[in-house]
């Protein structure tokens, strides 16, 4: 299992993939990351449910959960990520905020991108608000871009009527994606 270091002036971070142990910390990290949009004028999402154990279960049995554990192991931020019409999907990233503007967020980015890559896929692509700074801002300034209608693949209409029917204003939201390089 390969770890990445991340360290900011107090802490050093690891980046790996999930251990069956701290899945059920994860649903903690999901309601503290959730407050962002409660700041941000969207207090629904930030009072939704947490995903339960079984979602993340899910996503490590059939595509990848990688963690960011802080200098004492204990997991502060997360990705999810699986194959969707070639290409590897980020589905969710959180990042306890507390943990927050240290570079995790890019760092769990790079471990789903190096995921696809391990599975054949030449880009990653994802679903995200096009307007809140630490959404599509943030992915545009790590080589994502947002994609037009007539690029959106059969998974990414399926998403977009799922996010309908859970209420998110879809008119704020975009795909995105990033080609990775030939290395």
């Amino acid at each position: 299992m390969r770890k990445l270091k991340s360290t900011s002036s107090d802490e050093t971070y690891v980046i790996q993939l999930a251990r069956a142990d701290v899945l059920s910390a994860l649903p903690s990290i999901e309601i503290k990351a959730g407050q962002l949009f409660a700041e941000a004028g969207l207090p629904d999402i930030a009072d939704s449910e947490p995903a339960d154990v079984e979602y993340f279960e899910s996503f490590a049995r059939a595509g990848a959960v990688h963690v960011a554990l802080d200098a004492m192991g204990a997991p502060v931020g997360f990705s999810l990520t699986g194959l969707l019409d070639g290409a590897v999907h980020l589905y969710e990233l959180s990042v306890d905020p507390a943990h927050g503007r240290r570079g995790l967020g890019r760092r769990l980015v790079e471990a789903g991108c190096t995921y696809g890559k391990s599975h054949g896929c030449k880009a990653m692509t994802l679903s995200t608000f096009r307007d809140l700074a630490w959404n599509g801002p943030f992915y545009s300034s790590i080589g994502f871009r947002e994609l037009s209608r007539a690029e959106w693949t059969p998974g990414h209409y399926t998403l977009h009527e799922r996010e309908k029917d859970i209420g998110l204003p879809v008119e704020r939201r975009c795909f995105m994606r990033r080609e990775f390089q030939d290395t």
